[in-house]
């Protein structure tokens, strides 16, 4: 469907003396268009007096009957009275749209969707460079960006000069500011976190420009496809996300000016003082942040922070027990014979029925969640960051003696006695070695597996010979010795006779042994 023509503003614009060339470029209207609404007008001699006190709507109508008539499908709202009534309190958005649909009903018009409706009111205050009562309601919306604003941070050790950037989320009258190292996605969200917790509470909206770290597409029409982690976090604090109309600044005004009076208030400031650290800058930022909200306004009594704690903080959503934890994925892990995934170095549990199944992992600074097929069936507290080679098993992830997967022990056992007793003695050691039986399974299978690609003599052979160095050799050292080629002959050829003496003896092939 056309657009409609803005005709009662035109006419306003005519009554001011503007031109139709001036009124089409303004408005973004066609010359034309702007003509009929002067010819139409003219017509039925009517001027912006006339028309002043009805809705666009309604002037539409009036000068175009037939077009309307032709257009219109939806019954269209007095959105003149919705700015009126969403200064009243307690009034929503939703509910005057529940009213409209209950209206229509019963007039027998077809009612638009909500978020037509939402729409069509936004359209209605940028038409009248009115003021968005529902944008500056305590409690209603949250507006979040980055601050074209940078400041500098010189690494004390290299003397790099480090550039900081600074995050802004605004309230109508209260603001928030972090300075961070990077724009990533993992850092946005983190930074909506910290927010929050500065605010203690949430809003119903969330307002953000379309950045790639929140907002994957944007289209005119259609659906708006947010990033999977950001859409988490909105559903975590129970706030809807709208990204403002590509172009359309004057839809996420509070903190564009918001942004213009942190970077005099807080930024300019410390144009000549010296940061060493983010802590550091992070710090002189809060302390002028606080100076900055409870610094009297000019006219009006008390200051940004007396107003939040009137008027913002009563209404603001309480916040989830626990805060949202900003995720990373890893896709494709496999579940190991020994019924543990291996992430960096480190190993965790997953229950013996998913061994040799993919899973995925879910990442948190504290927590690694394992997923299957979007089930998570394991949840283990992380190790850390400079901890390697530790097992995290919880006992009722291993079989019972009913439910013994493909590889157990008692096989493994068996597959090594077949190789010879020096590599037993070496299986038995490695088992030793674990708490959990299941946590060796890994390293026996990666020594067992040597006799495939050496043979059965040679692995027994080396082990012979490790078990002379090292009290428990594990592959690494075993794989050494049988690379370099170095193995004793006497030593090979006394256990190849030992091996003949004791017959035939089901080897690797026969238990499935792989790599």
């Amino acid at each position: 469907m056309a657009r409609k023509i803005p005709a009662k503003l035109i006419l306003e614009y005519r009554a001011m003396g503007l031109s139709r060339n001036l009124i089409a470029k303004t408005k973004k209207v066609g010359r034309d268009s702007v003509s009929d609404v002067f010819k139409r007008a003219d017509d039925l001699d009517l001027t912006y007096k006339d028309v002043e006190d009805l809705s666009e709507t309604a002037v539409y109508q009036k000068l175009f009957p037939e077009r309307y008539q032709s257009e219109t499908l939806y019954d269209v709202p007095e959105y003149a009275y919705i700015h009126k009534e969403l200064k009243r309190v307690g009034v929503t958005l939703k509910l005057l749209w529940n009213e409209y649909k209950e209206k229509c009903q019963a007039a027998g018009t077809i009612a638009m969707g909500y978020t037509k409706f939402c729409q069509g009111y936004q359209d209605h205050i940028l038409n009248y460079k009115l003021t968005n009562h529902l944008i500056h309601k305590p409690g209603v919306t949250t507006e979040v960006d980055w601050s074209g604003t940078t400041m500098e941070v010189i690494d004390r050790a290299s003397g790099e000069i480090l550039t900081a950037y600074l995050f802004v989320g605004t309230l109508p009258y209260s603001q928030y500011v972090e300075a961070t190292f990077n724009q990533k996605s993992e850092t946005w969200l983190q930074c909506h976190v910290n927010m929050y917790r500065y605010f203690s509470g949430s809003t119903v909206r969330l307002v953000c420009d379309n950045l790639k770290t929140g907002v994957i597409h944007h289209p005119k029409e259609g659906d708006i496809i947010l990033n999977t982690q950001y859409e988490a976090l909105g559903e975590h604090y129970l706030t809807a996300i709208m990204p403002a109309p590509v172009r359309q600044p004057k839809k996420k005004a509070s903190v564009e000016s918001s942004v213009g009076k942190i970077a005099m208030a807080v930024v300019a400031p410390f144009r000549n003082d010296t940061f060493f650290s983010l802590e550091e800058l992070s710090g002189a930022i809060n302390e002028r942040l606080a100076e900055f909200n409870a610094r009297p306004f000019q006219k009006r009594t008390g200051s940004r922070h007396d107003i939040f704690k009137q008027e913002e903080a009563p209404t603001l959503r309480s916040l989830p027990e626990f805060p949202y934890e900003v995720s990373e994925w890893v896709y494709g892990r496999k579940v190991n014979l020994d019924c543990h995934i291996q992430y960096k170095n480190n190993y965790y549990s997953c229950p013996y029925q998913y061994v040799r199944k993919s899973v995925n992992l879910k990442l948190t600074k504290q927590r690694l969640d394992i997923y299957h097929q979007d089930e998570r069936i394991a949840s283990h507290r992380r190790f850390g960051l400079y901890q390697k080679y530790q097992w995290a098993t919880l006992p009722e992830h291993l079989p019972d003696q009913f439910n013994q997967p493909e590889w157990d022990d008692i096989r493994m056992k068996e597959w090594a006695g077949s190789i010879g007793p020096c590599t037993l003695s070496v299986v038995n050691r490695i088992f030793d070695s674990v708490k959990v039986k299941e946590q060796a399974y890994r390293s026996i299978l990666s020594v067992l597996n040597l006799s495939k690609k050496y043979s059965n003599t040679d692995l027994e052979a080396a082990c012979l010979l490790a078990l002379t160095k090292v009290t428990a050799p594990r592959y690494k050292q075993l794989k050494t010795i049988l690379a370099s080629g170095t193995l004793n002959q006497n030593h090979s050829t006394k256990v190849k006779t030992q091996s003949d003496q004791q017959g035939y003896i089901r080897g690797a092939e026969y238990y499935g042994g792989d790599e």
